[in-house]
């Protein structure tokens, strides 16, 4: 009997955990560090990448879950049209969503314990000290872009002062039992004395300038 149970422990074992090779989905275990100014999506994808790289998962494509809203003369960029048809697991190997329309329906499988780091950590949330649950995304609920008009996207990614940036809560846990607090991805806009949009304000309301990232081939 005991030979029998050391001969399926490994497997076991191994079916517990990924190579990072085979990652797919992570949110960042830092930002980059000035606010909502991520060198608009290219920078924000090639943090993305450099962190992916690190953990062993740079040959994938790697980009920001994040929109654009539309500004001179340039149109809006949806979220939810740039990470890829799907599925994609965190780095212990978990699916978090099978494709595009479950990742932003009530089915997906993305929690506190699931949206872990590109180290296979989990990030604080609400009721850690310091809570960094809020996640840049600019999107709205269903991952598509804002109208133009009110800032969602400090000024498209590249304003760390004035503007407001749409965020998630990577924990699913709010101030109230309702479905913003709840939701990964279009839980309030960002606030704070210096306009809304640098580290210090992303801090303030329980947030750090960190992203999703997942890989769209």
């Amino acid at each position: 009997m005991g030979s029998a149970l050391l001969a399926v422990a490994p497997g076991l074992i191994a079916t517990a955990s990924a190579d990072g090779a085979d990652m797919s989905f992570f949110l960042t275990s830092n930002g980059p560090g000035q606010g909502g100014n991520l060198g608009g999506l290219a920078g924000a994808d090639r943090h993305c990448q450099t962190l992916a790289q690190v953990a062993g998962a740079g040959a994938k494509t790697w980009r920001a879950y994040l929109s654009t809203q539309a500004a001179d003369g340039q149109p809006a960029v949806n979220a939810r049209d740039r990470i890829g048809k799907g599925p994609w697991q965190n780095a212990k190997g978990v699916v978090i969503a099978k494709d595009v329309a479950e990742l932003h329906s009530g089915s997906n499988n993305l929690t506190k314990q699931t949206a872990l780091s590109e180290k296979g950590e989990v990030i604080n949330g609400r009721g850690d000290t310091p809570n960094r649950h809020d996640v840049l995304t600019g999107s709205q609920a269903d991952g598509t872009a804002f109208a133009p008009g009110e800032d969602r996207t400090c000024r498209n990614w590249t304003s760390a002062t004035t503007g407001a940036a749409m965020v998630g809560h990577s924990d699913r846990i709010g101030l109230r039992d309702d479905e913003p607090s709840k939701s990964w991805n279009a839980s309030h806009p960002s606030r704070g004395p210096d306009g809304g949009c640098s580290q210090a304000d992303l801090k303030s309301t329980g947030g750090d300038g960190l992203l999703y990232c997942f890989a769209a081939n």
